[in-house]
């Protein structure tokens, strides 16, 4: 296990600048999460350290040994793709002996790695049955077990659970955390869907648009503390509010026009935070408390009116029309089976939140 490091790394396509000056640091034996929009580079970065592509300047190394211009073959790095890229006419068995048959081992020792790696992956039974009669989940559990056959320093997975249904990819997910438990390889997890990096994670980075490194962090960190309005809006769903700063006798309010001031806690202060700044709050749905009654004990308050509402089976989702014309996004979970309080359309609401739960975000 040795940490993949890209020292200035830049690559361009036909002009266009993907990756410029990136600095990056994955951790050995971690489940590292790569999140970003569609076309960040994201993917540009994994093909880099396979060595699918070239870099036109910078440097990658893994461990302390420079990787940089090393060819594929020379490199203990195997990769997952979104396609799985298996061999529709050959057997489970034969798909995952590949690797070992190009390498001439003896017939002996493919039979005992690929009957290892099959259990690992639970597909003992299945080493006669051919790619076309597989489940996705089966066909993804099959690229694992070929990839990790020859036990790679490093795994890294292209989007690859983009092709399953929704229940599948929470089952193949678990799926992933146990493989990484038990070969304490490095994972490095491409993917654009929030959920799958969350879930995954030990360490995360969040790409932006332009290729930038936004923000690395463990999940919970990110999530409940991002770092710009990016980060925020992109991870998670959040309300986004504009504001001024206003900071008395070490008390901080953010003061929202048409809607008067809100408490907001500080932990850490950040340079561009100054008294009279404007700049944005981020409250996450699921930390706002809606109810028709007036309740004490929180730290701010806001009325309005229900104008839509998404019932999702363990939640449900409220959007509210404030008086000043914004609509903030209320997420409700579903403890009850008949509630007490029943919120329908067009009913004025209270929203309740805790100064603990604003994030404050660089205008």
């Amino acid at each position: 296990m040795r940490q993949i490091r890209f020292d200035n790394v830049s690559k361009s396509f036909d002009g266009e600048i993907i990756l410029k000056n990136l600095n990056l640091n994955i951790p050995s034996g971690q489940f590292f999460a790569l999140l970003g929009p569609s076309g960040c580079g994201k993917t540009t970065l994994l093909r880099l350290i396979a060595g699918l592509e070239n870099v036109d300047s910078g440097k990658i190394y893994l461990g302390d040994k420079e990787i940089t211009n090393l060819p594929i073959y020379k490199r203990r790095i195997n990769t997952v793709f979104q396609e799985y890229a298996l061999f529709p006419h050959l057997s489970v068995y034969e798909n995952v002996a590949y690797s070992l048959r190009i390498k001439r081992e003896k017939e002996s020792v493919i039979k005992n790695k690929v009957g290892d790696v099959l259990k690992t992956v639970r597909l003992l039974g299945f080493e006669s049955k051919y790619i076309r009669s597989l489940s996705g989940g089966q066909k993804q559990r099959v690229a694992l077990a070929r990839a990790i056959i020859n036990e790679p320093e490093v795994l890294l997975l292209d989007e690859p659970l983009a092709a399953l249904d929704p229940k599948l990819k929470e089952q193949v997910l678990i799926e992933l955390i146990d493989l990484h438990d038990k070969l304490k390889t490095t994972f490095l997890y491409v993917t654009h869907d929030q959920f799958e990096a969350l879930t995954v994670a030990d360490q995360m980075a969040i790409m932006s648009s332009d290729g930038n490194i936004e923000q690395i962090g463990v999940p919970k960190q990110i999530y409940e503390f991002p770092a710009s309005i990016f980060v925020a809006n992109f991870v998670g769903n959040t309300n986004i509010i504009d504001g001024v700063l206003q900071i008395k006798d070490n008390v901080w309010e953010v003061k929202v026009e048409g809607l008067g001031s809100f408490y907001v806690f500080v932990p850490s202060i950040k340079s561009w935070m100054s008294n009279g700044c404007k700049l944005f709050i981020s409250i996450r749905p699921e930390k706002i408390y809606i109810s028709k009654k007036e309740i004490e004990g929180f730290s701010n308050r806001l009325i309005g009116k229900v104008i839509d509402i998404i019932y999702y089976g363990r939640s449900t989702q409220y959007r509210v029309l404030l008086k000043n014309g914004k609509r903030l996004t209320v997420f409700e979970q579903n403890e009850e089976h008949f509630p007490q309080e029943v919120i329908d359309y067009e009913d004025e609401v209270n929203l309740y939140f805790q100064k603990e739960n604003v994030v404050l975000l660089e205008s």
